[in-house]
């Protein structure tokens, strides 16, 4: 079943090219400083640089990136305008590419490795002048997360098909650091990864599983053959509705439970709690809440597992007022945590302690660079299902935003083993 049509993605429009005003003249002269400090070559459209390459990139062996610009002027007036949202809506709209022979992750991934340091210490104080805040219908309750879910998870099934391995896993896999990861397939790195997730968790035969964040069924199929019972919610109805045809196809339907249903509805106690990368989409004001259903619904003595993309925590204290180009136009609300803000919340609201914690990041760049490659190899069978080049553009870059944010370290993604405070 296919729900989305290209009206559900956020059409960006181009300003007209036309002469800069006094913020685009701004703008201007601000991405040249950061031109000047980021090693990245960008270029104006007759191929000139905007701005001399940092002292040292020459040096560096092989050749800088490169940033293209198409429109510079209708560029910098965006900048101007959405200093935090432009650069991708930019990208969308045609106003800069990657350049000859560039990837658009390594064109990011620079930024991503210097975005406290490519501008001013006086200008970055100054960013709150420059920051929205997350709408009010992006902060969690109950009628913003089935909304937010639906904006995102309900675009179709098929969609995610196409660049997703055959078991439909939409987070970080886990290759095997002991081989090269080029060789390896991504279904096995997803398969370790689900098992790694139900290890920590201690599922095993007879278990009673909660899963909060169902996607289409993958870690539930794989819970269920390990002789678990599982519950599992989602506020997708096209997750929901395709992981109870693969799990019946399965043989399975007895020992899960797919329900539409939020994580605040679930009733009962279970020995094991676990949560795929659905932390982030919660919100800091519901937290609290999160946390304690966690210790809520956790029998006596059993493990919650955790997968959450994590941020340092100063980063996340400076960003999680703002509203940023992912929030806008893929993934609206929610807030990516620290891991100090995971164990305090856990810990006041849930009364459950940190037992361990195990990061991966850079599994998830590899993840991401192998979505991102495939997305485009089957862009022809996207595109026949109703989805069009601003779609394609738009998810171009979120695939390749968050790679750079990945492969640089901004960002990282953990397994985290919750216990009650008593057993840790």
């Amino acid at each position: 079943m296919t729900t989305n049509t290209t009206t559900s993605v956020p059409l960006v429009h181009r300003p007209a090219d036309a002469r800069l005003s006094a913020r685009g003249l701004l703008a201007r002269r601000l991405l040249k400083e950061v031109a000047e400090r980021v090693p990245v070559e960008v270029l104006l459209p007759d191929g000139r640089p905007l701005a001399s390459a940092p002292s040292g990139a020459a040096g560096l062996g092989a050749p800088l990136p490169v940033l293209q610009l198409h429109h510079p002027e209708a560029f910098f007036e965006r900048l101007a305008n959405e200093p935090k949202i432009g650069i991708g809506e930019g990208y969308v709209a045609g106003e800069w590419s990657a350049g000859r022979g560039s990837d658009l992750a390594e064109v990011l991934a620079p930024f991503a490795q210097r975005l406290t340091s490519m501008l001013p210490a006086g200008l970055l104080r100054l960013r709150r002048l420059v920051d929205r805040p997350l709408p009010t219908w992006q902060r969690g309750s109950l009628e913003d997360a089935r909304l937010n879910v639906a904006t995102h998870y309900d675009l179709s099934n098929e969609l995610f098909a196409a660049f997703l391995d055959p078991s439909m896993t939409y987070s970080a896999a886990l290759f095997d650091s002991r081989a090269p990861w080029a060789g390896q397939d991504l279904l096995e790195a997803q398969t370790r990864k689900v098992d790694a997730v139900l290890d920590l968790a201690g599922v095993a035969a007879g278990t009673r599983v909660l899963e909060i964040g169902t996607g289409w069924g993958a870690l539930a199929l794989r819970a269920a053959r390990r002789g678990a019972r599982v519950t599992t919610v989602t506020l997708s109805l096209e997750q929901a509705q395709l992981a109870r045809e693969r799990i019946a196809e399965a043989g399975l339907g007895g020992q899960v439970d797919v329900r539409v249903e939020d994580y605040r509805e679930v009733r009962g106690t279970y020995d094991a709690v676990v949560s795929v990368e659905m932390v982030e989409a919660v919100g800091e004001d519901y937290w609290p809440v999160f946390f304690r259903t966690l210790g809520e619904r956790l029998a006596p003595g059993g493990r919650v597992a955790l997968q959450s993309i994590l941020m340092s925590h100063e980063r996340m204290l400076a960003t999680r007022g703002s509203y940023g180009w992912i929030q806008k136009h893929i993934f609206p609300g929610g807030l990516i945590p620290s891991l100090e803000a995971v164990e305090a919340s856990a810990q006041r609201h849930g009364r459950l302690e940190v037992a361990s914690a195990h990061r991966f990041g850079e599994h998830y760049a590899e993840t991401l660079r192998r979505w991102r490659t495939r997305f485009q190899d089957e862009w022809p069978a996207v595109r026949a299902a109703g989805f069009d080049d601003t779609f394609r553009r738009t998810w171009e870059f979120y695939l390749a935003y968050c790679e750079a944010g990945f492969a640089t370290s901004y960002l990282d993604v953990a397994h985290i083993e919750l216990r009650h405070a008593a057993a840790a």
